[in-house]
C-alpha cells in the first residue's frame, strides 16, 4: 500500500476531479472557483493515479463511465493505495451493479447523480471533508492513546504516583475518543439525510416522502423516550428506506404500487432487499439496513421479503411501515387516490392486525396528531360516517371535498336536515362515496342513544 503524507492544517484541501469529458471538468472547476480548495483535474483513471503518486490528495470525485478504466475500478485502486482519500462517484445514469461495485470495492463515501445541483454538490464536498477531518482526528487520538499506554508500561515498575497521573490522563483521552466516535455516528445520520434529499430529486415535489417520514419518526422517538441508538437507526432507515428504487424508471417510481403490472410488481417487492444490500457494507448502517429490509413485512405474515409474522418483525420495521404507509398514502404512491391525513389513518386503522401491529396503531395516531395540526382522528369525539349516517347538529371536523377536489363544506360547519339531504343527492349524482369526519356534540349523541 502506498502511503501519502497528511496535508498540514494550513494547507487547502486538495480535490482531484476525474472525467473524460472536459466540459464536465470545466463546469466543476467554475463551480469550485472561490472555494477554499486546491482543484486538480484528470481526464482518465491512469492520469488520476499518476497525479496521486506525486502528491497527497484529500478527495477524489470520479465519473462512473470512462474508457479504459471506469470510475468503479479507479476508486477501488485508490481505496487500496490511499485509503485515507475520500472517494465520491459522479454518474449520469442509474446502474445498481456499478453502484454496488463502487460501494463494495471502492468503499465510496457518496454517490452523486448528473445533472447535479450546485448547492447540494458544495454541501456534499464540505460534509465529506468534515467527515475526513473527524476520522483523522479519531485516528490521532487512538495513536495518542497507544503511545500513552506504552509510556505507562515503562513507568509502572518505578513510580506508582506517576502511573496514577497518567491513568487520569488516559481516562480523559478515552472520554475524548468516545465523544469523537459519537460525533462520527451523528455525522452518518446527517449524511444519510443529505443523500435522501438527493435521491428524492428523482421525484416531483408532490411525490417526495423521505423528509416527512424522517420528521414523523423523530417525533415518535422523542415522545416515547427511545434511546439514542434506536432513534439514530430509525432516522437513518427513514432517510434511506427507498434507496433501492433508484434504478427504477421515473414512471415506475411515480406509479401507485397497487397499479403496478406483474413484472414491475416483482421488482417492487425486491426493493427492500436491494436497499439493504447497498447499505450493509457500511458498518454504522447495519442495524438501519435490517430495519429497511423488513419494513414491508405484514403483521399477518403476508408481507415481503421473508414473510415474517407478528413480533418476529423487528419493532423498528413495524414502526417504519406505519410511517411510510401514512405518508405514501397521502402522496398517491400506494393507491391511485391521494388521501388526506385522516383518511390515511382510517385506512391504517382498517388494516390493524393484518398489515399493522395492533399495539402500535392507536399510539401512532396520537403521534400523528402531535406532528400534524390537521389530524382530527385522535379526538375521541370525531367519528367517520357515511352521508346517510349524518344527523342535524353534527359539526364537520375537517373540510369536505368532492372527488374532483372541489370544496363542498368547510370544517366547523353545523349540519342541518336540508344540508344532509343535499349531500346525499350530490353523492349519488357524482357516483361517489364520501367519508365524513364529524364531531358529535353530547346532546346529539344523547339523542341518538335514546333513538337507538
Amino acid at each position: 500500500m502506498e502511503e501519502q503524507l497528511p496535508t498540514t492544517v494550513t494547507d487547502k484541501p486538495k480535490l482531484l476531479l476525474v472525467d473524460d469529458e472536459e466540459s464536465i471538468l470545466n463546469s466543476l472547476r467554475r463551480l469550485l472557483r472561490g472555494q477554499p480548495y486546491e482543484v486538480l483535474l484528470a481526464t482518465s483513471g491512469a492520469q488520476a493515479l499518476e497525479i496521486m503518486a506525486q502528491q497527497p490528495i484529500d478527495l477524489v470525485m470520479s465519473d462512473a463511465r470512462m474508457p479504459n478504466m471506469d470510475g468503479s475500478t479507479l476508486l477501488a485502486h485508490i481505496h487500496q493505495r490511499y485509503p485515507d482519500t475520500i472517494r465520491i462517484m459522479l454518474t449520469g445514469y442509474a446502474d445498481p451493479s456499478a453502484i454496488i461495485k463502487a460501494i463494495n470495492e471502492g468503499q465510496i463515501h457518496r454517490y452523486i447523480s448528473k445533472p447535479w445541483h450546485d448547492e447540494e454538490m458544495l454541501l456534499t464536498l464540505r460534509q465529506s471533508l468534515a467527515y475526513q477531518h473527524s476520522e483523522r482526528e479519531r485516528l490521532r487520538l487512538v495513536q495518542e492513546t497507544w503511545d500513552q499506554n506504552e509510556k505507562l508500561k515503562l513507568l509502572n515498575a518505578t513510580l506508582e504516583k506517576h502511573v496514577a497521573a497518567r491513568t487520569s490522563e488516559l481516562q480523559q483521552t478515552a472520554d475524548m475518543l468516545d465523544l469523537a466516535y459519537e460525533e462520527l455516528k451523528r455525522s452518518y445520520v446527517t449524511g444519510t439525510e443529505v443523500f435522501s434529499l438527493l435521491a428524492n430529486l428523482r421525484l416531483p415535489p408532490t411525490k417526495q416522502t423521505n423528509r416527512q417520514i424522517i420528521e414523523l419518526v423523530r417525533v415518535y422517538c422523542k415522545l416515547h423516550g427511545l434511546d439514542e441508538g434506536t432513534s439514530r437507526d430509525l432516522t437513518m432507515a427513514a432517510a434511506l428506506y427507498n434507496i433501492g428504487k433508484l434504478s427504477w424508471t421515473d414512471s415506475m417510481m411515480s406509479t401507485p404500487s397497487d397499479l403496478l403490472h406483474h413484472n414491475d410488481r416483482e421488482r417492487y417487492r425486491g426493493y427492500p432487499k436491494q436497499s439493504e444490500s447497498l447499505l450493509m457494507t457500511l458498518d454504522p448502517m447495519k442495524d438501519a439496513a435490517r430495519l429497511i429490509l423488513h419494513h414491508q413485512e405484514r403483521w399477518d405474515g403476508s408481507g415481503f421479503p421473508d414473510r415474517l409474522k407478528g413480533e418476529a418483525i423487528p419493532f423498528g420495521s413495524r414502526l417504519l411501515k406505519l410511517a411510510v404507509d401514512f405518508i405514501e398514502l397521502q402522496r398517491g404512491l400506494i393507491l391511485e387516490r391521494q388521501m388526506n391525513s385522516d383518511e390515511a389513518l382510517v385506512y391504517i386503522r382498517q388494516y390493524t392486525g393484518r398489515l399493522y401491529d395492533p399495539e402500535l396503531v392507536e399510539d401512532f395516531i396520537q403521534v400523528c396528531a402531535t406532528y400534524l395540526s390537521d389530524v382530527t382522528l385522535a379526538d375521541p369525539r370525531v367519528k367517520v360516517l357515511t352521508t346517510r349516517d349524518l344527523v342535524a347538529g353534527m359539526i364537520l371536523a375537517r373540510n369536505l371535498n368532492a372527488d374532483n377536489g372541489m370544496l363542498l363544506l368547510n370544517a366547523g360547519k353545523v349540519l342541518n336536515g336540508p344540508l344532509v339531504e343535499k349531500l346525499i343527492a350530490f353523492e349519488a349524482m357524482e357516483g361517489a362515496k364520501y367519508s365524513i369526519f364529524v364531531k358529535v356534540p353530547e346532546e346529539v349523541e344523547g339523542a341518538l342513544l335514546e333513538t337507538s
